[in-house]
């Protein structure tokens, strides 16, 4: 028989997913896939078991349900500080992870490269090699997570069509400053460049930290791509509810894109959220308030452990030094903490294109008493998890 795509051979399954997995099996406190343990707000969900009953079970129109549209405009327009228009600026998509790969569909052909900073979420680069494109990673330094211009130029000199700016940053909670966005919108303009965002955590950034819509910088509106999903704003990661806010001459590339991968979003959970989508800012003060909380009590309890970790600016996700256990292996380390010390967590070295193997990370968007039983089950990981370190 013919072989199979090469472009796909050299693929895994997704290490944070095999996580979740693994923690099952072992009944570890699940700190590896970034889902959250309480409901999602009741006005979404009463509105939701009306829906049910209503005249919402066939296809919404392709790129999105008109109302859920005209809401989701309405919402960006108040945060990104210009009109943005529901008809010809907006796609609707599965998730924030097809509106990835609509994006990238949308502008690169065969051939062309993409620059990705690294860490990186684990699709940005399947989603480039999907493509037919060759990804061109750029290192953000720990433990501050910064990034070498002149490194970042000498990536644009390579003439990519496109580059990835996961801002807020998973995994690492890096929040860019609007001084480094300037610094890549200068490039982007100056190489010809498109911008690709995922900004999922856009409303999970910690004080004194702020973001910044990359396609509000000057110049960008015409070259930025903006991704997000209402997974994390609204705890409803299962709901599958993303979008994509460009330009209409990128927009109306992008709906034909997105036809042809899933035709279109689910029209009941589109209907459903539109409460959510009509909240006040004390909604998003209330969100940012939870998490800041649940960042303090997790990141205290590992402090008060003795566990090695950076401080994350956004989202809600920590990373763990494990350099200390000695282990070759970050993904054997994983293994072994969900089965010996029952905490899932995801090996770092999914996310790095450099040999990164001693940082491990785990999120914090869980109920106060999850986290708490996982800092109780934290507490025995060096005595059921000994050093590897050979002592001369």
């Amino acid at each position: 028989m013919q072989t199979l795509s090469e472009r796909t051979a050299s693929f895994t399954d997704s290490v944070i997913r095999r996580m979740t997995r693994i923690s099952l099996q072992y009944n570890a406190v699940n700190l590896s896939q970034g889902f959250p343990d309480f409901k999602p707000p009741k006005a979404i969900l009463d509105r939701l078991a009306q829906v049910a009953y209503e005249d919402h079970h066939q296809y919404s129109i392709t790129w999105g349900a008109q109302d859920f549209r005209e809401a989701l405009a309405a919402k960006q327009s108040h945060y990104m500080g210009r009109a943005i228009d529901p008809n010809s600026e907006i796609v609707t998509t599965c998730g924030s992870t097809e509106a990835m790969m609509a994006a990238m569909m949308t502008v690169t052909n065969p051939g062309d490269k993409v620059v990705i900073f690294s860490p990186f979420y684990e699709n940005y680069g399947a989603d480039t090699i999907l493509s037919g494109a060759e990804p061109i990673y750029v290192p953000l330094v720990p433990p501050d997570f910064h990034f070498d211009a002149n490194v970042l130029e000498d990536a644009f000199r390579q003439h990519p069509k496109a580059l990835v700016l996961c801002n807020p940053s998973n995994p690492c909670g890096k929040v860019f400053t609007r001084e480094e966005l300037e610094t890549i919108a200068a490039l982007a303009a100056r190489y010809d460049v498109y911008v690709i965002t995922d900004e999922v955590y856009e409303h999970i950034v910690y004080a004194p930290h702020q973001h910044t819509y990359f396609a509000t910088l000057p110049g960008m509106w015409e070259r930025t791509l903006s991704c997000s999903s209402l997974s994390k704003t609204y705890s409803i990661t299962g709901w599958r509810l993303g979008y994509i806010i460009a330009p209409p001459e990128i927009i109306e590339r992008a709906k034909k894109v997105h036809d042809f991968l899933t035709v279109g979003a689910a029209a009941p959970l589109q209907e459903a959220v539109i409460p959510g989508l009509q909240f006040g800012q004390d909604y998003y003060d209330d969100l940012l308030a939870k998490y800041t909380h649940k960042k303090e009590l997790f990141l205290k309890g590992l402090e008060d452990l003795k566990i090695v970790h950076n401080d994350p600016e956004g989202a809600y996700y920590v990373l763990m030094d494990i350099a200390e256990f000695g282990y070759d292996s970050d993904l054997e380390f994983c293994e072994d903490l969900a089965r010996l010390v029952g905490v899932g967590a995801v090996p770092g070295s999914s996310f790095f294109r450099e040999p990164v193997n001693h940082l491990i990370r785990f999120h914090f968007a869980k109920k106060d008493e999850t986290l708490l039983e996982a800092l109780n089950r934290l507490e025995q990981l060096k005595a059921k998890i000994p050093s590897r370190k050979k002592t001369i």
